[in-house]
């Protein structure tokens, strides 16, 4: 009988046993007829478990597909999460008392502030804010006592109420005196313009400003903002808009050049990526994937985010973006990181949120109501970030102190787990690829202990990204690389000035008036938002700019 293959006719192709040569005439000698026969069920077994496992990872893969689809998460909580319903259901959850919004102490009546704070988290308003006074007199005719005699002002009460003014679209008229000779003997004199920051356009900096904060802050799309302009009877095209806001990228590039520097001064940095798309990009389809890099670190009182884009996702683009850095790196198990991490100066560490999340998944296609070894996981990581907890506002001695006497050991304990329950597991199970990961990652994983003001996790890069993804589900992709290397920019300089504790607008609206006149250096330097003060809130009300 000829040679053949025994291949199962169920199972993926994947899956097949690999090719068997049978003799082309079967042994009559009973033991090589047995050992055949075990070769033969060993095969199929091996098939089995493979077929088994691939079932077991598909099923996870429903149920984890099926849950972030309908299950509760922790992002359905947060103001991006029921936007259809968000008056209802906010009112619904709220009581009486948080009718009010908690108001500061008015500096002008001493310090004393009638109104009732709320049982709210909200924080206090800012101080600063404008106090416009609404002064309710008494009515003349009632002045007067029963007794006849004339009543005086003995006291007042005051009540606050939180007030808005609506935008207000204006024009500026720029008048500049000319002053000539009467006798015609020289030139006049004409008054000069202050510098713009778009020169050729009629746009103020305070509408630039509007425009940026509104796009990349608040996550409006042009489209909607130029409906907004129209309503109040201004027609400006979304392509003047999107000119508008590559120009004003221009403007902020020596602003940014400036945070980049910071930013390579940290001790550490944090690293991520997240996809973005491009229309309009040679060599590649409107469909296909580009990325937008974000870096985060800086001096501890000067925190820097800085995007960056780049159409591939490549080991040399982080090369290319830190060449000149020498520190530790935060970034998640991505093999892209690989090529930096073998730069001189670089030492790798590995964010233990990456860890845990594969561990949580690994809960959820868990049997419902048992607890399994994801859930020893979890718990065993959880320490680790109670000692973090616990020491979120010592100093970096003092975190130092505690991660050696409670981390190290807690780490300890947890590669005993794994290496006890790893042989155990299935590779390719929710459970076998957390384990894999944590055991490939240890060292990465582990260095933070080293010092007392090295990050656990890569937290801080994903909540800095995290506004360039919510704005990228209003306006879904980017039509030029201009435009995407514009909002890396400008990107750049909001989030660094939100990380720092400046509110956008202000700075912003500060930055491009003066920004424009900037001659030095050192005059650039002033506007970085760690250095700019006396920010006030803008009055709208005014006519000219403040």
């Amino acid at each position: 009988m000829p040679s053949a293959a025994i291949k199962p006719s169920n199972l993926p192709p994947r899956y097949s046993l690999p090719e068997l040569a049978l003799p082309a005439v079967l042994p009559t000698d009973a033991a090589a007829l047995t050992a055949l026969l075990h070769s033969v069920i060993a095969a199929h077994n091996d098939v089995k478990a493979q077929a088994l496992g691939h079932m077991q990872h598909m099923m996870e893969q429903f149920i984890l597909a099926r849950h972030r689809m309908f299950g509760a998460s922790s992002e359905q909580s947060s103001s991006q999460g029921r936007l259809f319903d968000e008056a209802e259901v906010l009112a619904a959850g709220s009581d009486a008392a948080q009718g009010v919004a908690p108001l500061p102490a008015d500096t002008n009546t001493g310090g004393k502030n009638t109104t009732k704070p709320g049982r709210g988290k909200r924080g206090p308003l800012p101080s600063e804010l404008k106090r416009v006074d609404v002064v309710h007199d008494v009515p003349e005719a009632e002045r007067s006592c029963p007794c006849g005699t004339p009543m005086v002002v003995i006291g007042e009460d005051v009540s606050e109420q939180l007030d808005l003014v609506p935008m207000q679209v204006r024009v500026l008229r720029h008048i500049r005196k000319r002053y000539g000779c009467p006798g015609g003997v020289h030139a006049p004199v004409t008054a000069p313009l202050p510098p713009q920051p778009l020169p050729k356009s009629n746009a103020s900096a305070d509408l630039l400003a509007m425009l940026l904060v509104v796009k990349f802050v608040d996550g409006l799309p042009l489209a909607r903002f130029e409906h907004v302009l129209a309503r109040h009877g201004v027609t400006v095209p979304r392509q003047t808009l999107a000119r508008w806001v590559i120009g004003a990228a221009g403007v902020l590039q020596p602003l940014l050049n400036l945070m980049r520097d910071a930013l390579l001064d940290g001790a550490y940095l944090h690293v991520d990526e997240t996809v973005v798309q491009v229309l309009k990009e040679a060599g590649k389809a409107p469909t296909s994937n580009s990325y937008m890099w974000v870096q985060t670190g800086g001096p501890p009182a000067r925190p820097v985010v800085v995007f960056d884009y780049d159409a591939s996702r490549g080991g040399q683009v982080p090369v290319r973006l830190l060449h000149d850095y020498r520190g530790y790196v935060m970034t998640d198990g991505y093999s892209g990181y690989n090529e930096l991490m073998r730069t001189d100066g670089i030492e790798q560490l590995v964010c233990w949120a990456h860890v845990r999340r594969r561990f949580v998944e690994a809960v959820k296609v868990q049997p419902k109501g048992k607890r399994g070894l994801a859930d020893e996981a979890v718990a065993l990581i959880g320490k680790l970030y109670g000692v973090e907890r616990d020491h979120k506002d010592a100093g970096d001695a003092a975190r130092l102190l505690a991660r050696q006497q409670h981390s190290v050991p807690a780490l300890a304990a947890l590669r005993a787990w794994l290496d006890k329950t790893l042989p155990g597991v299935t590779p390719k199970s929710a459970l076998g690829t957390a384990l894999s990961y944590l055991r490939d990652y240890w060292p990465r994983l582990t260095r933070y202990t080293e010092r007392g003001d090295l990050p656990i996790d890569n937290n801080r890069a994903e909540n800095a990204i995290r506004p360039f993804v919510v704005g990228r589900k209003a306006w879904l992709f980017s039509d030029t690389v201009a435009g995407a290397n514009a909002s890396a920019v400008i990107y750049s300089v909001l989030e660094t000035a939100k990380a720092n504790g400046v509110e956008p607008y202000t700075w912003l609206r500060r930055v491009l008036r003066d920004l424009p006149a900037a001659k030095t250096v050192d005059q650039v330097e002033a506007l970085l938002p760690w250095n700019v003060k006396d920010l006030h809130t803008p009055d709208l009300t005014s006519i000219l700019p403040g």
